[in-house]
């Protein structure tokens, strides 16, 4: 057997969506010039090349653009700059040392030494299989990105009586896609008592198309042999128990499932990065540096985003602390964890090691209206923020200035939110 070629680059950056490819424009921009981008795909743009609605773009470029339109604003960032990108390349491990193994078609499989890596390998979707829903195997039963491909990318219809079950922004997106391709979009169900997706996809996608979001409901049951001809739907109680009574079948020949995505962390894992069981991302602090030293992570493998501008400001963050940590810059003279009381689900980051203002992301566990968001130590109370309404579907920010950082003395802090009476 051939020995394995060894290489060494300063950063290598294991992803080429938004995230990824912020990360590098600004490493770039801070004052490295050794960048790698690896790609699994055979072309930048990740999941955004299938995105074809606008929405995009908004905040970091100050105009509307589709998914394909946003990606390729970077990737021509990318490429002015003169940054390697390898793709249709496939990393299959990384060590706590920063060893990166990687196979392609045309160099076979070869090591990388990093001086420091970024993840950003994006997430990916719930199947049917982790859902338990009783029935036979028919076809007509797709992911909801999966279907968005097969619309967008390849001009395949997967079928034309649709039931959506999950109210995620993929999902919601794909019932207004479904309807303006001709298929009539029967429902959308969703077991929890509130949707997980924007409120701007709600009213763009279901309302403005009178399609029925059904809360507090799920599919308890397929029907059909070689392909999907109904389901069988029923409201649930409060336990998400199916309700008896209220089951309802449903004709259909298609139903597209929404219900979650999953941060592919199966790298991270392999590099003993410390991951978080509510994000299912790693753990970080606010430099985006994971458990393992000189590995970070940004966004979705981090934590799934509301909009990819924000996925895209992440990267950037990532990208400017590996290169603060490859220039001796970073050095965590202490660590401050975040906890979270439950009605706060989680933050990103989830400690504090660094003396600069921090922003904090979080997301809540149901929907709250006059709430205030606190952040303690023990019973000290830190800074306070009301809000008028959070909702699970949003991600929420709060600011902790660099002078209250400072005068916290102990290695915990909380997170907690209050409803107002």
């Amino acid at each position: 057997m051939s020995e394995i070629n060894n290489t060494k680059r300063a950063l290598v950056i294991i992803g080429a969506g938004p995230a990824g490819m912020s990360a590098a424009v600004a490493a770039y921009d801070h004052g490295i010039r050794d960048i790698l981008i690896i790609e699994r795909d055979s072309a930048p743009g990740g999941i955004l090349r299938q995105c074809i609605h606008n929405g995009f773009g908004l905040h970091t470029f100050k105009e509307e653009l589709t998914g394909p339109e946003f990606a390729y604003r970077f990737e021509q960032q990318v490429r002015d700059r003169g940054i390697e990108i390898k793709l249709s390349t496939m990393v299959l491990d990384i060590t706590p040392q920063r060893v990166v193994t990687v196979i392609n078609e045309q160099e076979g499989i070869y090591t990388i030494e990093a001086g420091a890596i970024i993840l950003a390998m994006g997430c990916r979707e719930r199947a049917k299989g982790a859902l338990n829903i009783p029935g036979t195997r028919p076809s007509g039963i797709f992911s909801a990105g999966t279907a968005q491909k097969y619309v967008n990318m390849h001009g395949y219809m997967p079928g034309r009586e649709v039931v959506i079950l999950g109210s995620g922004d993929i999902g919601l997106i794909m019932a207004r896609r479904m309807t303006l391709e001709g298929a009539v979009v029967k429902a959308v169900c969703e077991i929890m008592p509130y949707s997980g997706g924007l409120i701007r996809n709600i009213e763009q996608c279901l309302n403005d198309f009178d399609i029925p979001l059904l809360l507090s409901h799920t599919v308890v049951k397929l029907h059909g042999r070689a392909r999907l001809t109904g389901v069988t739907i029923a409201e649930v109680d409060a336990q998400r128990r199916p309700i008896e009574s209220t089951k309802k079948f449903i004709q259909c020949d298609t139903l597209l499932l929404s219900v979650g995505l999953i941060p592919e962390n199966e790298l991270s894992k392999s590099a003993d990065v410390v991951l978080d069981r509510m994000t299912g991302g790693a753990e970080v602090d606010e430099f985006r540096q994971t458990s393992s030293e000189g590995i970070f992570a940004c966004g979705n493998v981090l934590h799934v985003h509301d909009l990819a501008d924000f996925a895209a400001d992440e990267g950037a963050i990532a990208g400017r602390a590996a290169v603060d940590y490859l220039m001796g810059k970073i050095k965590p003279e202490r660590r401050i964890r975040i906890q979270t009381d439950g009605r706060v689900r989680y933050t990103v980051p989830q400690y504090i090691a660094g003396e600069g203002d921090v922003t904090l992301y979080y997301r809540v566990s149901n929907i709250y209206k006059n709430a205030t968001v606190g952040i303690y130590e023990g019973e000290r109370k830190l800074l306070r923020r009301k809000k008028i309404k959070l909702a699970p579907g949003e991600m929420e920010t709060i600011t902790l200035p660099a002078s209250l950082i400072e005068s916290i003395t102990g290695d915990t802090i909380r997170i907690g939110l209050e409803e107002d009476k």
